[in-house]
């Protein structure tokens, strides 16, 4: 039996875990008075990432899971299952695969796997791992899905604050100011394991959004329609269920997915940041 293990930036659902028997491992808030920092959704909730970084005027920064994480949880479940895969974000955005290797190398049956992705374009692949899991598919059957997999991940994210990007060092001020001005909101995409940014769309958030969904679910024929994500940091119940009429409008997946992005991503993209993630059926360029 293979147990499966995710970075907490997978930012799946309590039942999708539960159901599936995947464990997180945490990354870290770091703070300016914190020694050792908060793990991500168990000491520290976006939330209080929010307020530390809004109100109280502090710095946050995310820290990879260290090699001894790793060992501890390696340790723990590599004595209970035959077989151990470890799913990390990509190695371009954080050291945790490399990390996680380190950690492996003292193990016969642990696997680490690199998503090339970040949030639920991860949170994806370790739903489907723990689906194969589930099933009794050996650990190279799922390490080799996930490598095969990981570049038609679809993942993206339209932000409507630049502030906390440009607090992480990701945005100049600049670009902060011309956004205000101008009233831009970005698309960050993810591909080929690194971040760009894509279409700059303008006006109110709730307006850029629904043109976002409409250029992302353009190719509707080139989209595995078997399931989506609409992963976001604080929005409205009324913006995610205009989001959802919208991805109706376009397309009928078989499962449409809300969930809630963790510290890590709320930490980089700060509220009201809302993405669709979602599988290609080609690969783009």
């Amino acid at each position: 039996m293979v147990k499966i293990i995710s970075d907490s930036t997978c930012d799946l659902t309590r039942e999708i875990l539960d159901k599936y028997n995947i464990t997180l491992t945490p990354l870290y808030i770091m703070t300016d008075d914190s020694e050792n920092g908060f793990r991500d959704g168990v000491d520290i909730q976006p939330a209080d990432v929010f307020k530390m970084t809004d109100i109280e005027k502090k710095t946050c920064k995310t820290a990879a899971v260290n090699i001894f994480d790793y060992e501890k949880a390696f340790t723990e479940y590599s004595e209970k299952y035959e077989q151990v895969v470890q799913i990390c974000i990509g190695r371009g955005f954080s050291s945790c695969y490399q990390n996680a290797k380190i950690a492996a190398a003292e193990f016969d049956n642990v696997f680490v796997a690199d998503t090339e992705s970040l949030s639920t374009g991860s949170g994806y692949l370790v739903h489907d791992a723990g689906i194969m899991a589930k099933d009794g598919k050996n650990a190279e059957e799922i390490c080799d899905y996930l490598q095969n997999a990981a570049p038609y991940m679809n993942t993206s994210f339209v932000i409507d604050r630049l502030d906390y990007l440009h607090k992480g060092g990701r945005c100049s001020g600049v670009a902060l100011i011309g956004s205000k001005i101008l009233n831009i909101k970005p698309c960050i995409e993810v591909a080929s394991g690194a971040m760009r940014v894509g279409t700059k769309y303008f006006g109110k958030f709730e307006q850029s959004l629904s043109r976002y969904i409409s250029d992302r679910l353009s190719d509707i024929k080139n989209i595995d329609l078997k399931r989506i994500y609409i992963t976001h940091t604080a929005c409205s119940p009324e913006i995610v269920e205009q989001v959802k009429e919208d991805i109706k409008r376009i397309a009928e997946f078989d499962e449409v997915i809300e969930t809630n992005a963790g510290c890590t991503i709320s930490n980089h993209c700060g509220p009201n940041t809302l993405g669709i993630i979602f599988k290609q059926r080609i690969l783009y360029g």
